[in-house]
């Protein structure tokens, strides 16, 4: 069952003396105004100066939350709607509810309110870095770590690959032509060409969705890819999480998506929790009037590509997105593309600038969609089937290491105490893994580790039991 949230940070401020029923009244009712829960409040938050004030700190017991106080020199940084000079020169910012509720980096829900002896603002809760991804993990590392931390496949791009890009160079004094690359991929899924969308990378196909569909409920499947909210967010969005628990294996209700949801975002198979969903679930998820984005970037590294929504026509407003990066090894060429009713396809179009895509990625788009090539990622799919389960088994032997849910992608989510020490020990011996905390839905407890071959996992695991015997208390 997943877990509908909206997680809130409450700014609170008021004049000494104030009591826990009048903070607690208004804060109750600030919220109840806005449509909001008490349940959701995950902090309060006020400046140092007020972080000891009776009625605060009680108020906090009261709804069960911890009370942070920042300096009010940090607060003043912050850009506030309604500033008040009398409240700065008492306090040294300009709002302390509204500063102490952004505080956190979220971003404001509900502006001030007064009572006559309290303040308080509302916003939502920030904690993971959106934009932090697994290349980060192996920059400005040389050729001293072996990458577990990216998902594209080992060994790629394959030679004949790079061969076909490199004959393209001579074509760069013209400008690009998609038709033939759309076409293959039109072809490749059995769909008309109008159905299709060439894009620099699944990446950019969330700034294009984000930028030139009109939602007003946007809502993201979590854990999950951080791209899709950070760019609905940098769009103006406000973006509504449907929190997935590692008890249930990070399987998706989908009575756990708000109704009203307009847009819904879900990857599958899932990174990082590598859990597939069944194409019946998510086709569950379609409404008339709703878009239902599926991030299938990992795809075609399931063998049979089981579960796959691509090349279907029969659910509404679905809108398929792939990746030619991971499999083929072509991160640094930028090359994907959405599958979707030509309407919305015309719409993503419109919003992108000319020639989107170049040449060598249009050539290597043609290429990796070819009956040989699909061959061969599927005789890859099934190596990576094999390799995970070695490292599965491998970690199964550590009672340490918890895996939740069934991976079925190239990566594999794990739980452990000290995850971040863990990490850091496994880079001092050679290995590059991602850190989990940063995906909505997972903290420090949690890391995720690229499927790689068998002597490469060897390796690992013994890296593994060397950082966890020295990070033994």
């Amino acid at each position: 069952m997943g877990e509908y949230v909206t997680r809130l940070v409450v700014g609170v401020g008021g004049r000494a003396g104030v009591s826990v029923a009048e903070v607690c009244a208004l804060v109750e009712e600030t919220l109840r105004g806005a449509g909001l829960s008490t349940a959701a409040v995950t902090a309060l938050a006020t400046v140092d100066s007020k972080s000891l004030e009776p009625g605060i700190v009680g108020a906090a017991e009261r709804f069960g939350v911890p009370l942070v106080g920042y300096p009010a020199e940090e607060l003043a940084r912050i850009p506030v709607p309604h500033p008040s000079p009398a409240v700065r020169e008492a306090a040294g910012t300009a709002s302390v509810a509204e500063a102490a509720a952004l505080a956190g980096g979220g971003e404001l829900l509900v502006p001030k309110r007064r009572s006559v002896a309290a303040t308080c603002a509302v916003a939502t809760a920030e904690e993971h870095d959106l934009r932090h991804h697994g290349d980060a993990e192996v920059a400005d590392a040389g050729d001293g770590l072996v990458d577990l931390a990216v998902n594209v496949r080992s060994d790629t791009p394959p030679e004949w690959l790079k061969q076909r890009i490199a004959a393209s160079l001579g074509d760069l004094a013209a400008y690009p032509d998609g038709r033939a690359a759309r076409a293959a991929v039109a072809r490749r899924h059995g769909l008309p060409v109008e159905r299709v969308l060439l894009t620099a990378g699944a990446a950019e196909a969330f700034v294009l969705i984000a930028r030139a569909l009109d939602a007003e409920r946007p809502v993201v499947v979590h854990p999950q890819f951080t791209e899709p909210e950070a760019a609905l967010r940098d769009a103006g969005h406000r973006v509504e999480r449907v929190l997935l628990r590692p008890e249930d294996g990070f399987r998706l209700d989908p009575a756990a998506v708000p109704e009203e949801a307009d847009l819904v975002v879900v990857g599958n198979p899932t990174n990082p929790t590598s859990v597939l969903h069944p194409a019946a679930t998510l086709a569950a998820l379609a409404r008339p009037g709703r878009i239902l984005v599926v991030d299938e970037a990992f795809m075609d590294a399931v063998p049979g590509e089981r579960e796959a929504l691509a090349g279907r026509m029969d659910v509404p407003g679905l809108v398929v997105l792939r990746s030619l990066t991971k499999t083929w090894g072509l991160a640094g060429l930028r090359i994907g593309y959405v599958l979707a009713e030509p309407e919305v396809i015309a719409k993503l179009a419109a919003a992108q600038p000319l020639w989107p895509v170049s040449t060598p990625a249009l050539v290597a788009a043609e290429a990796c969609v070819a009956p040989e090539a699909l061959e061969e990622a599927e005789a890859a799919a099934r190596r990576i089937a094999v390799d995970r389960a070695h490292l599965l088994a491998g970690l199964a032997e550590f009672e340490e290491i918890t895996v939740c849910g069934v991976a079925e992608g190239p990566f594999v989510l794990v739980r452990l105490p000290g995850a971040a020490e863990v990490r850091t020990r496994l880079r001092a011996l050679g290995f590059a893994v991602r850190r989990g905390d940063t995906f909505p839905g997972l903290d420090g407890s949690w890391l995720r580790l690229a499927v790689r071959d068998r002597a490469t996992t060897g390796r690992l695991l013994q890296a593994l039991d060397h950082a966890l015997a020295l990070a033994a208390p």
